[in-house]
């Protein structure tokens, strides 16, 4: 049963941005079934497309795709934040690395939810941060508790040669980490064996590391894995 407070309230605008169209589809498709508590005003799957699209549509909250090929979303709110302080941003991500939660949040983001959370739960997560919460999951919240404390041994904020890698660097670093076969890596980021050598072959120069043994410690110590 809604309470009449419920039933006043409007539907949270929501703008998707992510560079995979059937994902975009997808997620328009499930709150859609919200339909009387979030409604989908746009969608973007570019740097360049959402910040025009965010700046067009003025939503109440921007679901955020963390890595993108023309920046990722640390770049959309570095572009559309300062000019757009009432709009709210929910990072919405295949990763869970400490460092990409970190990037966005003291981008501005509200939140961090990764894509495995259900429909239902996107919906109350969006209307939550668009009413003024913080949402995230257990253990990313806790990055970022670590992150913003000075505990031993706590995320770091910063990291110079980490900072070498582009956001799509990181990701097949990650997935080599975690012990993907190069056609693994391939078939999870959408692109071709070839490509994911050439990240790895760039990765390993900008580390002066030689080989996927070093890489996964050295992903491992900066809690990429």
């Amino acid at each position: 049963m809604t309470t009449p407070e419920q039933e006043d309230r409007k539907p949270v605008r929501v703008f998707l941005v992510d560079d995979h169209a059937l994902f975009r589809a997808g997620v328009r498709a499930e709150l859609a079934a919200h339909g009387e508590d979030v409604e989908v005003v746009g969608e973007a799957g570019s740097v360049g497309e959402a910040v025009a699209g965010i700046e067009h549509h003025r939503p109440d909250v921007v679901l955020l795709d963390v890595h993108m090929p023309d920046g990722g979303g640390a770049e959309v709110l570095r572009r559309v934040r300062p000019a757009n302080p009432a709009v709210v941003f929910l990072a919405l991500s295949v990763s869970d690395a400490a460092e990409d939660v970190i990037a966005v949040i003291r981008g501005g983001a509200r939140g961090y939810v990764t894509k495995t959370i259900s429909s239902q739960e996107l919906a109350k997560s969006v209307r939550r941060v668009a009413e003024g919460d913080a949402v995230f999951s257990p253990r990313l919240a806790g990055f970022v508790l670590d992150a913003f404390s000075e505990r031993p041994g706590a995320a770091p904020i910063a990291d110079p040669e980490l900072d070498l890698l582009t956001p799509r660097e990181r990701e097949v670093l990650r997935l080599l980490a975690r012990g993907y076969a190069y056609k693994e890596i391939a078939s999870e980021l959408f692109i071709s064996v070839k490509t994911v050598e050439t990240h790895v072959s760039s990765v390993l120069r900008k580390t002066q590391l030689s080989n996927r043994y070093e890489l996964s410690r050295w992903a491992t110590d900066r809690r990429l894995v």
